[in-house]
C-alpha cells in the first residue's frame, strides 16, 4: 500500500513539475520528453512488484531487504548525476554480478539528499538513476534487464541534518526485482 502511495506522489509531483519552472537554470536537468528523467520508467513504471518484491524473499542472499542484497549503492556528489571514480567502481561490481546471474532484473532507484524543490530533488534522482542505467549498459548489461525510477527525497537512509548523513542519501539504489 506504501509503495502505491509514493508513486502516485511521485506521478503527481512529476505532473507539478512539468508546469514549474523551479528549477536552477542551466543545471543540466532541464530535460525534454523522450531523454532520461521523464517518461514511464521515472514515473514509477518500473518492474512488477516493486524494488521490495525478491529482495524480501531473499532470493539473491542472505537476509536481503530494501537496504541491502548482492547490489551496492551508487554514490553521489552534492547536486550531481556525474558518476565518480567511485560510483563507476561501484557499478563495475555490480555488472559483474549481473553477468554471474543472467536471469536477474534490477530496478535503479534514484535518490536525494532533502535540500532543494520535491520537483528538482524527483528531476536529480530519475538522472541519477539514468546514469547508472546507460553505465551498466556500456558494461555489457542488456537494456531489458534494467529499469529506473526517482524517489527523490522521500526515502531517506538517513533523517540528521548533518553533511554524513545527507551523503548517505544522494544515491542510485540496485534492487533485484526478478528474473
Amino acid at each position: 500500500m506504501n509503495r502505491w502511495v509514493v508513486g502516485l506522489a511521485v506521478v503527481m509531483a512529476m505532473f507539478v513539475s512539468l508546469g514549474c519552472s523551479s528549477k536552477k537554470k542551466g543545471d543540466g536537468l532541464e530535460g525534454q520528453e523522450g531523454e532520461p528523467g521523464y517518461g514511464e520508467e521515472a514515473l514509477g513504471g518500473g518492474a512488477a512488484g516493486g524494488s521490495l518484491a525478491l529482495a524480501q524473499q531473499g532470493k539473491y542472499g542472505e537476509g536481503a531487504n530494501a537496504n541491502s542484497g548482492p547490489l551496492h549503492d551508487v554514490p553521489f556528489n552534492y547536486d550531481s548525476f556525474e558518476l565518480d571514480e567511485s560510483a563507476r567502481q561501484t557499478l563495475q561490481e555490480d555488472a559483474d554480478w549481473l553477468k554471474d546471474h543472467p536471469e536477474a532484473r534490477v530496478e535503479i532507484e534514484g535518490h536525494c539528499d532533502n535540500r532543494g524543490t520535491v520537483e528538482y530533488n524527483l528531476a536529480l534522482g530519475a538522472k541519477r538513476a539514468a546514469a547508472a542505467k546507460s553505465y551498466l549498459i556500456a558494461l555489457g548489461i542488456g537494456r531489458d534487464r534494467l529499469t529506473t525510477i526517482s524517489y527523490g527525497e522521500e526515502l531517506p537512509l538517513c533523517q540528521e541534518e548533518t553533511e554524513s548523513c545527507w551523503s548517505r542519501n544522494r544515491r542510485a539504489h540496485l534492487v533485484v526485482v526478478g528474473n
